[in-house]
């Protein structure tokens, strides 16, 4: 294994008005290209590097390494604001949350990662989880992994593996340098096409056990956000996506709500009561999701940051949070697109980016309905019948 990677590290712009104006650049060069990153199937590099001036990409770094960690509301509304203009590409930005996994591994595994400079982009293949070879010093790694979102512009990647009794039985997540892997060119879906989620292969790949770490294990640093739920704040940062993809569906409803007639020379749409009866369900629900969300985020940041207990219940409600967001910011993309009539089945309107991409998040194994009732089972003290929950 090799680190760190070729790839040169970018830095974050400094903090104040240089890296505000670094993200409004980001937002505006996204509006001109997020086609083009939909057309290929993944956000690339340069864009990456982008993002990583807007401290995107140092957002998780422990500040022990330099990082600038932001409050996990300050960052999914970041998240949130990317996705209202391309979700997929939001996806791709949440992943600079992932570094909080990596406050798992030994302190001076963590300073090897970090020697380049804060600002680095990780990503992950974890599934399935493959058995590797216990060797002196680590492990021999084979296999393909699935899902490796922002892959292309990764500094660092994550792999999975098999736990043993080393590990009680926990997953392992081995982290790896892009360029010991392949990348297989397989992301063919219908929706979050930008985000590249493409899989990764090794063979006979040796990973020293220092770059080991069991997947929302507890970590060598302490600081308020490394004492966040981890496996809470990986949903989350998923959830939040969709609530920027109904934001952008309801901003673009909105506007051709208020034009003054409509393709077939009646009334404007938005004159029509099914029109305004449906901004104005969609808008209030948005909005209750948004609030529940961000309530229930500020409320564990607050322990979090002053070393109070955090519950499995407070886990549970982080959940329940990030499930809901997901589910209704799609049921709201999908009232923009009745509203949009006829003419929104067409590939190219605006509204399809967001149906498509809208849509998958929902999908995701930790946000699935199933996640609906783990939650309400320990709500009721109840255990919660599905893994890694909460």
């Amino acid at each position: 294994m090799t680190m760190p990677t070729t790839r040169e590290r970018v830095s974050a712009a400094p903090p104040g008005a240089s890296r505000d104006a670094a993200f409004a650049e980001a937002l505006d060069v996204l509006r001109d290209r997020r086609d083009e990153f939909n057309s290929q199937h993944y956000v690339p590099a340069d864009f990456i590097d982008l993002l990583k001036r807007t401290g995107m990409y140092r957002a998780s770094t422990p500040a022990i390494f330099g990082g600038e960690p932001m409050s996990p509301t300050e960052f999914m509304s970041r998240v949130e604001r990317i996705s209202a203009i391309d979700p997929a590409t939001g996806w791709v930005a949440s992943f600079g949350s992932a570094l909080v996994y990596l406050a798992a591994l030994p302190i001076d595994s963590q300073r090897e990662i970090y020697a380049q400079g804060p600002d680095v982009a990780y990503a992950g293949g974890l599934f399935p989880m493959q058995e590797a070879r216990r060797v002196p010093g680590g492990y021999v790694c084979s296999g393909v992994w699935q899902f490796a979102s922002g892959c292309r512009g990764a500094d660092v990647l994550g792999i999975g593996l098999l736990g043993g009794p080393e590990t009680e039985g926990r997953p392992l997540t081995a982290v790896v340098s892009p360029d010991d892997v392949e990348i297989i060119d397989n992301w063919q879906v219908a929706g979050m096409k930008a985000t590249g989620s493409h899989s990764l292969r090794a063979h006979e790949l040796f990973v020293p056990e220092h770059m080991t770490f069991v997947r929302g294990g507890a970590p060598t640093v302490d600081e308020p956000l490394t004492r966040y739920p981890a496996l809470s704040y990986a949903a989350q940062v998923l959830a939040v996506v969709t609530l920027g993809a109904a934001r952008g569906a309801l901003d673009y409803a909105i506007e051709v709500g208020a034009e003054r007639t409509s393709i077939t020379g009646g009334s404007s749409k938005g004159n029509r009561p099914v029109y305004k009866l449906g901004i104005a369900r969609g808008e209030a629900e948005l909005r209750s999701a948004r609030a529940f969300f961000f309530d229930v985020t500020e409320e564990v940041w607050v322990k979090a940051q002053q070393r109070q207990v955090i519950t499995d219940e407070d886990r549970a409600m982080l959940r329940l949070a990030a499930t809901h967001a997901a589910h209704v910011g799609r049921s709201v993309v999908m009232q923009a697109f009745d509203l949009a009539g006829t003419g929104a089945i067409y590939e190219t309107h605006p509204l399809q980016r967001y149906l498509q991409d809208a849509l998958v998040p929902a999908q995701h194994a930790m946000l699935q309905s199933s996640t609906y009732e783990a939650a309400g089972s320990m709500l009721l003290g109840l255990a919660p019948g599905i893994p890694s929950f909460p």
